[in-house]
């Protein structure tokens, strides 16, 4: 059973008729353990309230705590994930961009071969053409070459030189 102040207070000690005690002294420290024991018990409660207020506050702590760590693995698993995204999604941009390249790339291949066949027959007609032009030119010049030369001939000479101011020409002419 707890011992309380008030049984304390109310604590009758038998009397003896020699040697007992002084009743006043014993009262008076009586008095005095009451006094530390209700300032004992009241410093107890208030330090018990103190530490239910603390567990509580620990409490709400471990909470925020557990609160906190819960949006920090939440925080990083989002921030993997969108890195994640990001690499995905830069590979596939990067995998267009080069099916975009290698589209481009064949359609100029294939443009250049339609030029190049649809001008084959051009460029056979101009190598024909050349041909005919120098076959003609070459005729033209043989033509010219077998021509008699009508100043090499006697009279011609002295034709010329009987032309007034013309004894120049003629010898220029040799």
């Amino acid at each position: 059973m707890a011992l309380t102040p008030l049984d304390i207070q109310h604590k009758e000690f038998p009397r003896k008729a020699f040697r007992g005690y002084d009743p006043d002294a014993v009262d008076q420290f009586l008095n005095e353990v009451i006094e530390e024991f209700e300032r004992l018990i009241r410093e107890n409660s208030e330090l018990r309230h103190r530490l239910e207020a603390m567990d509580e506050k620990l409490q709400q702590y471990r909470k925020l705590e557990e609160t906190l760590q819960k949006t920090l693995v939440a925080a990083q698993e989002a921030a993997e994930e969108m890195k994640a995204n990001a690499r995905k999604e830069a590979d596939l941009i990067v995998e267009q961009a080069r099916l975009e390249a290698q589209r481009i790339v064949s359609s100029a291949h294939a443009k250049v071969r339609e030029t190049l066949e649809a001008n084959a027959d051009l460029f056979q007609a101009c190598q024909t053409l050349r041909m005919q032009v120098r076959s003609l030119l070459a005729a033209q010049l043989q033509a010219i070459d077998q021509l008699p030369d009508p100043l090499s001939s006697e009279k011609a000479r002295v034709a010329l030189e009987e032309l007034p101011g013309t004894k120049n020409s003629a010898a220029a002419l040799e």
